[in-house]
C-alpha cells in the first residue's frame, strides 16, 4: 500500500476525460496500481498500456478487473522503453516525472518524445509544488519554464488548464497541460 496510491484515477483526468476523449494506443508510464490506465481504457476506442519499474506495480494493477481493453509491463521507461519508436498516439503522465531524479528529466523528456508518433497527444499533469515541508524529494516540483524546456521543442502546446480537480492537499499545486508532437 504505497502512500501515493489514492485507490483511485487522478481526479483531473476524471474530469478531462468527462469532456474530452483520448483514443488509439496510449502508454501510461509509471502506472503504479493502474487507477489512471484502467480510467483511460473504459473509453472502447483506447487501449492502453501501464508500464512501471516495480514488478509489484504489474501484480496490483493486475488484481484489479480490467475497465477495458488495458495491459501492464514491467520495464523502465527511461532507458529504451518502448521497442518501437513512435509506437504510440498518446502518452499520460502524472506523478511519473515528479518521482524520477532531477538527473533523469531529460531521459524522460526523450522518451516520451520517442514514443509517440508525430501528431500523437502527450496529456500531462504536472505537480508543479508537491511539497511546502521544506525537504527535497521526491516528489519533486516542476515549473511550467521546465516543462517548456523539457518538451517544448518538440511539442507544441493545446490547452493548459490550472485550478483543476486534485487529490486532498494538492489544491493549485497541479497544472494540466495536452501537448501535440509535431511533426518531423
Amino acid at each position: 500500500e504505497p502512500p501515493w496510491d489514492k485507490g483511485k484515477p487522478r481526479p483531473a483526468l476524471v474530469d478531462w476525460l468527462a469532456r474530452n476523449r483520448l483514443t488509439g494506443l496510449i502508454l501510461v508510464p509509471g502506472s503504479g496500481a493502474g487507477h489512471d490506465v484502467r480510467a483511460l481504457a473504459a473509453d472502447p476506442e483506447a487501449k492502453v498500456v501501464g508500464i512501471d519499474i516495480a514488478p509489484s506495480a504489474k501484480v496490483l494493477a493486475e488484481r484489479f478487473e480490467k475497465r477495458g481493453n488495458e495491459t501492464y509491463m514491467t520495464g523502465d521507461f527511461l532507458s529504451g522503453f518502448p521497442p518501437a519508436a513512435d509506437s504510440f498516439d498518446a502518452v499520460f503522465e502524472h506523478t511519473c516525472l515528479c518521482a524520477i531524479p532531477l538527473e533523469r528529466r531529460l531521459d524522460y523528456a526523450r522518451s516520451v518524445s520517442r514514443s509517440i508518433r508525430p501528431g500523437g497527444l502527450f496529456l500531462a499533469v504536472f505537480y508543479r509544488n508537491p511539497s511546502d515541508r521544506g525537504e527535497p524529494g521526491p516528489p519533486f516540483g516542476c515549473s511550467m519554464e521546465e516543462v517548456d524546456a523539457l518538451f517544448g521543442n518538440e511539442f507544441e502546446l493545446i490547452e493548459e488548464s490550472t485550478g483543476i480537480p486534485t487529490f486532498e492537499g494538492r489544491e493549485d499545486r497541479e497544472v494540466l497541460r495536452l501537448m501535440r508532437k509535431k511533426s518531423k
